[in-house]
């Protein structure tokens, strides 16, 4: 990938208003736009990521679904950043989240969540669980959660993440606000050396798109919802769902490890299938797309 090929990404796509007060989120919807919902695929990003993390994948997810829809929540990637009028938390994204798959006139889909997007997407189970809203009346044909701190419990923070989260994190992260911290905390995360340089460039410039200096610690303030809602709300929507899941996870994850993705299927959800893929960090899509695409397309023709 390069500064080119960020460029194109944000070419394919769309700005779309995403919140009440008009916000714009960055929208990506390719293929078949008449596509079932079993032939849908929705892409949620991760922190601090964008949907341009998929840009590896979306070929081979694309040879499976005959339409694969990604977007940047607001406050990341290419979305609008806003000072104001927009909380940054979990439960607004979730609304953006269903407003842009409304607003793409889709009634029901797969979705692969990836880091903060797993959390995201425990939301929108608990509320696809009662039924809302009702015109997503298909609602999830498949659910596969990937690399993220679900229980956050076994997630091992790193030093950056405790300090954006912490009572001074507003100033420490216009401090940190720099490719080389940036880097560094990637590289944290991600629990092995295959990132390349210019891999994580791509996500800092993808990231840092017109952003207001110190906005990483508003987005990463999911940290203290996982806190109120994971045991009360959300790992009891993962237990509680009906449709398929799987739970495919990059074994050298320093941030979530492998024992989330164990413990979410030995202790939250048995019948889940769980895949354990051997080489690949935390951020397993950027890293290697086809490895990661080899670990999750098997589910999918087990359900199909």
């Amino acid at each position: 990938m390069s500064a080119a090929d960020l460029r194109a990404w944000r070419e394919r796509g769309r700005m779309v208003a995403a919140t009440p007060l008009g916000h714009r989120a960055f929208l990506i919807d390719e293929g078949n736009p008449d596509a079932s919902p079993d032939s849908t695929l929705v892409l949620l990003h991760g922190f601090p990521e964008s949907s341009y993390s998929y840009a590896g994948a979306f070929p081979l997810v694309a040879g499976v679904f005959d339409r694969v829809v990604s977007f940047d929540f607001i406050g990341f990637g290419f979305s609008d950043k806003p000072a104001d009028g927009f909380g940054y938390s979990l439960m607004e994204q979730a609304d953006v989240a269903l407003r842009l798959i409304r607003e793409s006139g889709i009634e029901g889909c797969h979705f692969i969540a990836h880091d903060m997007g797993d959390s995201v997407m425990t939301e929108l189970l608990a509320r696809i669980n009662q039924n809302q809203p009702s015109w997503f009346g298909t609602g999830a044909v498949s659910v596969s959660f990937t690399n993220g701190g679900m229980v956050l419990g076994d997630a091992k923070l790193r030093v950056g993440q405790r300090a954006l989260v912490s009572p001074a994190g507003r100033m420490l992260s216009r401090i940190m606000d720099s490719p080389t911290v940036f880097e560094k905390q990637v590289n944290s995360a991600q629990g092995n050396d295959r990132l390349t340089e210019e891999q994580i460039l791509d996500m800092y410039s993808a990231s840092s798109s017109g952003a207001p200096r110190g906005l990483m610690a508003e987005l990463i303030g999911y940290l203290r919802e996982r806190r109120r809602f994971e045991k009360s709300r959300w790992l009891p929507a993962v237990r509680d769902a009906t449709m398929p899941i799987q739970i495919c996870w990059g074994a050298d994850d320093a941030v979530a490890p492998v024992a989330i993705a164990r413990r979410l299927q030995s202790e939250v959800k048995p019948e889940a299938r769980l895949t354990v893929i051997d080489g690949l960090g935390h951020f397993a899509q950027i890293q290697d797309p086809d490895a990661w695409f080899g670990g999750l397309a098997p589910f999918w023709e087990e359900i199909a």
